[in-house]
């Protein structure tokens, strides 16, 4: 495929235009409606969701039905929408993917890199780079799915490099992916599933790929920091880079990478961003869960308050203590006395 000159081109996703190069991937138990919309809200060109089980689908879990396939309608006016399913068994893939389908996804991704032995033991996620007949049955399987009733909704496939060091299963199946099971494109995390988040990706594999797959190859892993995004896009050829941890707590990163913010955020708009995503939490869950919810978060915005190490960890400590979202609104506007008092 022929690399992009920037970021901020649109590319094909098969029948979808995606505005930009820049998405943000899936984020188990994190990316949901409205952290998807955040993304886009700051310029990600495409959201997926975190993981969803085609099992939990097929067969209607109340909780995954409405919740977990959530899709608002604010997420759509900025952009596609893919929610990501996992599973091993190829009919139930197929049912899951028609259901999301019709629910108004966008695109289907089927994972086939989490390293989680939970969800290996099962024979999804990254066991699958041991079992390619399967693999392939599966992602024919969405792909019919995803196509039925005239729906022209693109299934992309995430896979890791392969299951060990120098292990390129993952290499090898995407070929497979694209010629055989006629997926649109591959998400592509250069690790292998024993390090998980471990260690240097292989970026060279990625550009191999790039060059040899008849199909867009979208990067994954090991994205920190504009400049290092930048970098890496340009010297792998990738159709489009995935966003994950780098991302968390720093939606502006989406802005930096496409020419739209030249800095890091100041501290009222940190503070502002915290308030959005409470009141979105809150409006997904209900006052008294998305309190719960949201002590995953504060630890990935307090560090960008500016303030000195102690109060930094005195504020992040209370926050995480709260049990209201009124009590954590409360502490998060006496953070500028916190600030004033290290000055």
């Amino acid at each position: 495929m022929p690399a992009a000159a920037s970021l901020a081109e649109p590319w094909r996703l098969g029948s979808l235009t995606v505005p930009n190069r820049v998405l943000l991937a899936p984020l188990a138990g994190i990316g949901n409606w409205f952290v998807r919309l955040q993304a886009k809200r700051y310029g990600a060109g495409m959201a997926v969701s975190e993981m969803v089980s085609s099992h939990a689908v097929h067969h209607r879990n109340r909780k995954t039905c409405t919740e977990l396939l959530r899709i608002d309608t604010r997420e759509h006016e900025r952009g596609p929408v893919s929610i990501q399913l996992f599973g091993e068994e190829p009919a139930i893939m197929r049912s899951a993917a028609a259901y999301v389908a019709a629910a108004g996804a966008s695109a289907i991704d089927i994972n086939m890199g989490c390293p989680v032995p939970k969800v290996a033991r099962t024979g999804a996620g990254a066991a699958l780079l041991a079992d390619p007949e399967r693999a392939l049955a599966l992602a024919s399987a969405a792909v019919e799915g995803a196509r039925a009733d005239g729906a022209e909704v693109p299934v992309t496939v995430k896979l890791r490099s392969g299951l060990r060091a120098g292990d390129h299963s993952g290499f090898e199946l995407a070929h497979r992916l694209v010629a055989e099971a006629g997926v649109d494109a591959i998400g592509f995390h250069p690790r292998s599933a024993a390090v998980q988040h471990k260690g240097s990706p292989d970026y060279e594999l990625v550009r191999a790929l790039v060059r040899a797959l008849p199909a867009p190859v979208i990067l994954s892993g090991g994205l920190e920091g504009a400049e290092h995004v930048r970098s890496v896009f340009r010297a792998t050829g990738a159709s489009a880079v995935m966003l994950a941890r780098g991302a968390l707590g720093n939606p502006w990163l989406f802005e930096e990478l496409l020419g739209e913010r030249s800095g890091p955020p100041g501290r009222a708009e940190v503070v502002r961003e915290l308030h959005w995503t409470m009141a979105r939490a809150a409006e997904h869950l209900g006052e008294q869960r998305a309190a719960r919810y949201m002590r995953k978060f504060y630890p990935w915005y307090v560090p960008r308050l500016a303030l000195t190490p102690r109060h930094s960890r005195e504020l992040q400590q209370a926050l995480l203590e709260t049990t209201t979202l009124a009590h954590a609104r409360s502490l998060l506007e006496h953070a500028p006395d916190r600030l004033a008092e290290a000055a």
